[in-house]
């Protein structure tokens, strides 16, 4: 098993979000171009469905949407939270099998987060990085707001730097038994029907 550096993993970000924009519609179904199960799989997918619910909370926006379709895009929204969750648990059951072999020395410092939430913010980053290049780029917008959009932007370059840098420092700091992490499950209540007191009641 291998440990992708922060610049490979933001390459297969950015692939995901290019492949994506190819037709930019969020019933686009996908074509994952790495192995099932891999490390590479895993963060295509996750990117993936970062990148469908960005627009789906797009879609949602719009002051003349139907409440129908409201409704049924704000369930899909939640299935999609549900999914992504999953992966970065997938992802984290990874990480836990490439250092199962690390011991940690005693003095090791517990990370408050694990390296799959990490990647979970990277790959969301890639996104206001696309999208407010797009703001950048736009033909229709004043100048005023370009400008202030390539502020932003900046900004999230500072980000996506430092960001990339701290993931690879924790990948040799914990290779190295210097720090150590815990996994958590999410154990998100609002999708079961056995823990969601709105939902067991009507079963009731």
């Amino acid at each position: 098993m291998k440990i992708l550096p922060a610049a490979a993993c933001y390459a297969i970000f950015e692939a995901s979000i290019e492949q994506y924009h190819v037709l930019n519609d969020v019933d686009t179904s996908l074509e994952n171009p790495y192995q099932t199960g891999t490390f590479e799989y895993l963060l295509y997918l996750k990117n993936w469905i970062d990148t469908v619910q960005w627009h789906l909370e797009d879609i949602i926006r719009s002051p003349t949407i139907a409440p129908s379709e409201l409704v049924a895009i704000k369930r899909r929204i939640d299935a999609s939270n549900q999914h992504r969750t999953d992966v970065v648990e997938r992802l984290d059951d990874y990480f836990l099998a490439c250092f199962e072999h690390i011991k940690p020395l005693a003095t090791a410092r517990l990370n408050s987060e694990t390296p799959a939430w990490l990647l979970d913010r990277m790959s969301i980053l890639l996104l206001k990085v696309y999208h407010m290049r797009e703001q950048v780029e736009r033909a229709d917008a004043d100048e005023m707001h370009r400008t202030r959009c390539a502020e932003k932007l900046q900004i999230l370059m500072e980000q996506r730097a430092d960001m990339g840098a701290c993931f690879d420092e924790l990948m040799q700091e914990i290779t190295a038994g210097e720090r150590r992490f815990k996994v958590y499950r999410q154990m998100k209540m609002y999708n079961d029907a056995a823990l969601n007191p709105v939902l067991y009641a009507q079963k009731g």
